[in-house]
């Protein structure tokens, strides 16, 4: 690999660009945690299925109908999850960014 190449490879980063603002990194770390929310109810979602799993009747359907079924506390949970994750989220963190350029 030349000289030129592996010049080109590094970042340049500038001074302006490493002193941001506070309001943009306080931005950046809630915008972390509202994209966490989702995966970590989903998960708990789960754990609460492994914990309790006589809740489940998935596991032992005797004589219950396809909404009893379907009507699963922990299936919600981890369901409201994903929607959050991939619904919900991606506007939050948008409003978030956009309340920080603001302020700046």
């Amino acid at each position: 690999m030349s000289a030129d190449i592996a010049h080109r490879l590094r970042p340049t980063t500038h001074r302006h660009e490493l002193a941001e603002s506070g309001a943009l990194r306080s931005a950046r770390r809630r915008a972390r945690l509202v994209l966490a929310l989702g995966p970590v109810t989903s998960f708990a979602g789960v754990l609460w299925a492994v914990i309790q799993p006589w809740r489940l009747t998935l596991l032992h359907p005797a004589g219950q109908g396809v909404w009893w079924l379907l009507a699963e506390p922990q299936l919600y949970v981890v369901l409201v999850g994903i929607l959050f994750r991939l619904l919900l989220a991606p506007g939050i963190v948008e409003d978030l960014f956009a309340v920080a350029e603001e302020s700046e």
